[in-house]
């Protein structure tokens, strides 16, 4: 009992010497970040959501110990936020009407609890932002189907400034997010491939398709669906549009999607891929 008072301090004084030496890997992971920045000579956007999710899923196929994994995983998202706007401006809009803050919790978790942050009434106002620049991402809401004017529709264009779907919110999937609404990033970058993706796929037809046939020709050509949204027409002369959920990265010009088109022939199909996104990783909290 004698020896208590100095092992605790001992013990202590051990915490602060990794404290210092954290921080001291911390501020060398700075320097590099600005060596990274210099390189890319004049970039306008630092974020890669692609390599972020590999980051964090690499951290927790190595973690272990006591110290619990979603608060680790949440130490390197404020990590990354910072690193993130050292390298550039970098703001977010996010669909959060006065009654509704669950969008805007989600971004302040996945981005950074000091990154600048809008909040706008609807999910086109935030699209705007990024189209217009003054935001680097959008955060809106997941696509549901009782939607007949959905915002996604806004992304189905040829037009390359046009913003695409890069990330799903939240990434790190808790047990808290069980009965919590999720939502996508979208921003003016082409996402990225991380060995474990989603694309999200639209198929506009000029004529009715029902969703198993959709379902049989995305399978026959390699892309396996799993879930659907549907816009339907508008007017007699309108066309349908379905948004597809696809269990694999899909990048733009792949040979798949033009075979899906020629198995819809007869539909004259306009087939775009306005986004994709790393499957989040679920982590259960140790009892």
């Amino acid at each position: 009992m004698p020896d208590t008072p100095q092992t605790l301090d001992s013990l202590r004084r051990r915490i602060d010497e990794i404290d210092e030496a954290l921080h001291d890997m911390i501020m060398q992971r700075a320097g590099v970040v600005q060596d990274i920045a210099a390189a890319k000579n004049g970039d306008p956007l630092a974020m890669r959501p692609g390599r972020e999710a590999t980051i964090l899923r690499r951290l927790a196929d190595r973690h272990s110990g006591g110290f619990p994994l979603p608060e680790l995983t949440r130490i390197w998202r404020e990590l990354i936020a910072g690193c993130t706007r050292m390298q550039a401006p970098f703001a977010v809009a996010v669909h959060a009407p006065a009654t509704q803050n669950e969008l805007w919790d989600l971004a302040r978790d996945h981005y950074g609890s000091h990154t600048p942050m809008t909040p706008v009434t609807g999910p086109i106002q935030a699209i705007r932002a990024v189209h217009d620049g003054s935001a680097a991402v959008a955060v809106v809401p997941w696509p549901v189907e009782s939607d007949s004017d959905p915002w996604w529709q806004v992304l189905v264009s040829d037009d390359p400034r046009t913003p695409r779907i890069v990330g799903s919110l939240p990434f790190i999937v808790t047990e808290r997010h069980r009965d919590e609404p999720m939502a996508l990033a979208v921003a003016q970058i082409d996402p990225e491939p991380t060995g474990d993706d989603h694309a999200l796929v639209a198929v506009e037809v000029t004529g009715d398709i029902s969703r198993s046939r959709l379902k049989q020709s995305l399978e026959a050509v390699g892309l396996p669906p799993v879930a659907f949204w549907t816009r339907p027409a508008r007017s007699p002369d309108d066309s349908i549009i379905h948004l597809v959920d696809v269990a694999d990265f899909v990048a733009a010009g792949d040979g798949r999607l033009g075979a899906l088109g020629e198995r819809l022939d007869e539909l004259a199909p306009r087939i775009r891929l306005i986004g994709g996104f790393a499957t989040p990783l679920a982590i259960r909290r140790r009892s």
